[in-house]
């Protein structure tokens, strides 16, 4: 089994693209652009998982537990 890695200064775009089941994860925990593949292409290129819970006020710590509780790596 491949490790699946989420490197948080990565853009929701690229990361999207890698790991297409985050675009679900993301959107249950807040980031709501996500699911819309216009938004993932513009804004998405730009915001990261850390900027995104910045801007959407969302706790960076529950959106890392969360991910790993999904089975990916965080990479700070």
């Amino acid at each position: 089994m491949t490790e699946k890695i989420i490197d948080l200064d990565k853009t929701l775009y690229d990361l999207t693209a890698q790991y297409p089941e985050t675009i679900d994860i993301l959107f249950e925990l807040g980031f709501m652009g996500v699911k819309n593949p216009v938004m993932r292409e513009t804004h998405g290129r730009q915001m990261t998982v850390r900027t995104g819970c910045g801007h959407l006020g969302l706790d960076l710590g529950a959106v890392t537990a969360a991910l790993k509780a999904k089975g990916f790596t965080v990479k700070a």
